[in-house]
């Protein structure tokens, strides 16, 4: 046992899934260390403060509890004491172009609102929420955390897919159950927030109606920054180290008995020998730039760079002097929907005129994001990644940002009027920034073809001793796929080295990838 605790292992970068897997590298006994690019952790979690406003860069829709609960369990801690999550309904308040708005949260309440808008449509729904959890069952309970390294591993679950029509998408899956237009669209847009077109993405996807009326939707008090920081300090009093403002600029592999060693050359910190790296970065960057010169590596990126990558986004944060009768979450339909979507995720080279966006309005539920009296936005726009729309970001993003503000006055009323505070993210700083490939916000599309086995692997098959956590691996992006990549990398890593099962809390052995337990 002395011998697995002088295990040492880096950590690419501190967004959920590369905490995730530190924290239970760490309490697994591996001394693990992050490195961090950025003067702050999170990755995409990034915090702005400007003028008493506190703004959250990415996540903000926090769903399946449970995974981050799991991570302070398995340290013996609760994760009340860190950190608390509030409950947020409605969960989205959905608003239409045509005056048309519903509130969809858990419970009865959607059901109701479908009946008094839709009745022919309500045993659709019924069949439909069916559909869902047994989508859920299957593709979250089972295989979420599952890491599928073999082809084998995706032949062996094969059937269920196809007994479950993974190979529809979520729009079409959706509209076999309902007719009215607007509930097709409120019952498929949950695709754009792992980064997928409703029309291409699987319908595996579909569970996500599920996992929310199954666990609900939160926030964290004082923002997802105040959770990030949680995660930081149960890696830290568990013995972790997080080294800020230190990107990692290249790794080696040197060819040392019994195993390969890297080393990490980070920005402002001496070379350092692991015996394992888990990248939570880019995952073509991993290959191109931190492995460059590496046997595989280049082949990987190539690989990498034929596939179908997530639109990007353009973020704009804003501050009122006054606040407003919103909810915490609220998606506003343009007038097209396939059309858009088809111009957002590769077929127009240019912004289209009109948009649909998402509303996150955080001081609905916390007030001290803001100074007294004020309130705190950040409002997402899905845009064309570079590779799609190389576009002049510099002289596009004020003009976009004066649209997408005036388009909000619908529910906003003179809010251009009241903006005290703003400033954005666009394609160029995701790739500068966070040095995502061609700008994209959610690294590889989750098409089916691009899913499970066909996904970037959670373990190289090249380069021994390279991992891989964060939305590039399975399962994918979305707060509980980079948390849940994590728990399936960490399995890998600790079988790897063989281990036994982390435990929960409660004493509860975690099954190995395989299913077994041992002790």
């Amino acid at each position: 046992m002395s011998e697995r605790r002088t295990k040492r292992a880096a950590v690419v970068g501190s967004g959920f899934g590369g905490l995730a897997t530190a924290i239970r590298l760490q309490a697994a006994g591996i001394h693990t260390t992050i490195f961090e690019a950025r003067d702050k952790p999170g990755g995409r979690a990034y915090v702005y403060q400007d003028s008493g406003f506190t703004f959250d860069a990415g996540p903000t829709v926090i769903t399946a509890p449970h995974c981050i609960d799991e991570l302070f369990e398995l340290a013996g801690r609760r994760r009340a004491d860190y950190v608390e999550l509030l409950p947020v309904l409605p969960f989205y308040r959905l608003v239409w172009s045509d005056g048309d708005s519903l509130d969809y949260a858990g419970g009865d309440v959607l059901e109701r609102q479908i009946r008094e808008r839709s009745p022919d449509d309500v045993e659709g729904y019924r069949r439909f929420l069916d559909y869902s959890r047994r989508v859920f069952e299957k593709g979250y309970q089972e295989l979420v955390a599952t890491p599928f390294l073999r082809f084998w591993d995706m032949m062996k679950v094969a059937p269920d897919l196809a007994a479950l029509r993974a190979d529809r998408s979520v729009y079409s899956a959706v509209s076999r159950y309902v007719q009215d237009p607007h509930l097709r669209e409120a019952l498929s847009f949950h695709a754009l927030l792992v980064g997928g077109n409703p029309f291409d993405t699987s319908s595996i996807y579909t569970l996500i109606h599920h996992l929310e009326r199954e666990w609900g939707v939160y926030f964290p008090r004082g923002g997802t920054g105040a959770l990030v920081q949680a995660l930081v300090r149960l890696f830290e009093d568990l013995g972790g180290r997080l080294h800020l403002s230190s990107p990692v600029e290249r790794i080696e592999l040197t060819a040392r008995a019994p195993a390969p060693v890297h080393r990490v050359h980070a920005r402002g910190q001496a070379p350092a020998d692991f015996d394992l790296v888990v990248s939570n970065a880019d995952i073509h960057h991993t290959y191109d730039r931190l492995y460059a010169g590496v046997k595989g590596a280049a082949a990987r990126a190539r690989k990498l760079e034929q596939a179908d990558w997530s639109m990007s986004l353009f973020v704009l944060y804003f501050g009122t002097d006054r606040q407003y009768d919103v909810a915490h979450h609220t998606v506003l339909f343009g007038p097209r929907y396939e059309g858009l979507l088809r111009d957002i995720f590769g077929g127009s080279s240019s912004l289209a005129e009109d948009f649909s966006l998402y509303l996150h309005a955080p001081t609905v539920t916390d007030p001290s994001l803001a100074p007294e009296g004020h309130a705190a936005f950040y409002v997402l726009s899905p845009v064309p990644h570079l590779g799609h729309a190389p576009l002049d970001w510099a002289t596009e993003a004020p003009r976009y940002a004066e649209r997408i503000l005036a388009s909000l006055e619908r529910v906003l009323p003179d809010v251009r009027r009241h903006v005290v505070v703003k400033r954005w993210m666009t394609p160029l700083d995701f790739q500068s920034e966070l040095n995502a490939y061609q700008g994209s916000a959610f690294s590889v599309a989750p098409k089916l073809t691009q899913s499970a086995w066909f996904r970037p692997h959670n373990r190289d098959d090249r380069i021994p001793g390279l991992y891989v956590a964060g939305a590039g691996t399975h399962p994918g992006a979305g707060l509980p796929g980079v948390i849940n990549s994590g728990k399936a990398t960490a399995r890998v890593i600790l079988e790897d080295l063989g281990h036994v099962p982390q435990r929960s809390a409660a004493g509860a052995p975690i099954p190995t990838s395989a299913g077994a337990v041992t002790t």
